[in-house]
């Protein structure tokens, strides 16, 4: 009758790949499902934007996992606005767009609530500092270099927009049916655990 929804964002680098690996280890895979959303497709950007995520809902009975989610919609592209160009909208007013997206979302969780999914939102706090020592270790270390992009980089030069995009983002949407966590990320043992209880 109920299915459950795991929502994690965070910075690069936090370790959400490897918190869903820890959190998850002893859940079967037959009744778990793992999405991670990427930059949206053309057949994507051709709808509403909770279009892609409605579609990787878990079922009735299943655990889902986001990661990264609908909220990259209020994150990134409010940090870089001119990707709402590419989504071809009708007359979007700048000044309420966010504040659009937000309400949109939380009707949305709002109503996969009453429906039966029960949602639970883990935002991976990664200090700057320690979110750079990560970057260096994946330029250092041979067996992580593949998980260093230069896109990474040029991202952290936005570091003060996306903590306030995500500040906006939890203040607006965190609800009794949709809680948000903001998990302490700069120590992976402690980040696992946490979101784990």
């Amino acid at each position: 009758r109920h299915a459950v929804l795991l929502v994690f964002q965070a910075m690069d680098a936090a370790g959400k790949d490897g918190t869903i690996r820890h959190v998850l280890r002893g859940v079967n895979p037959a009744g778990c499902q793992v999405t991670s959303f990427k930059q949206p497709s053309r057949e994507e950007l051709d709808h509403d934007f909770l279009w892609r995520v409605n579609r990787a809902l878990p079922q009735r009975g299943r655990i889902g996992v986001f990661n990264r989610s609908h909220y990259e919609e209020v994150l990134v592209v409010r940090v870089h606005p001119h990707v709402l160009a590419s989504q071809r909208l009708p007359d979007v007013d700048p000044a309420t767009i966010w504040d659009d997206r937000l309400a949109t979302i939380a009707g949305f969780e709002n109503h996969l609530a009453r429906e039966g999914t029960v949602i639970l939102k883990f935002f991976l706090h990664l200090s700057e500092e320690e979110q750079a020592r990560r970057f260096l270790d994946r330029i250092d270390e041979p067996e992580k270099n593949w998980k260093f992009a230069p896109g990474d980089v040029r991202e952290r030069g936005h570091w003060d927009a996306y903590q306030h995009a995500y500040q906006e983002a939890l203040r607006a949407t965190s609800r009794p049916w949709a809680p948000w966590y903001a998990v302490p990320a700069d120590d992976k043992r402690f980040m696992r655990r946490t979101v784990a209880e």
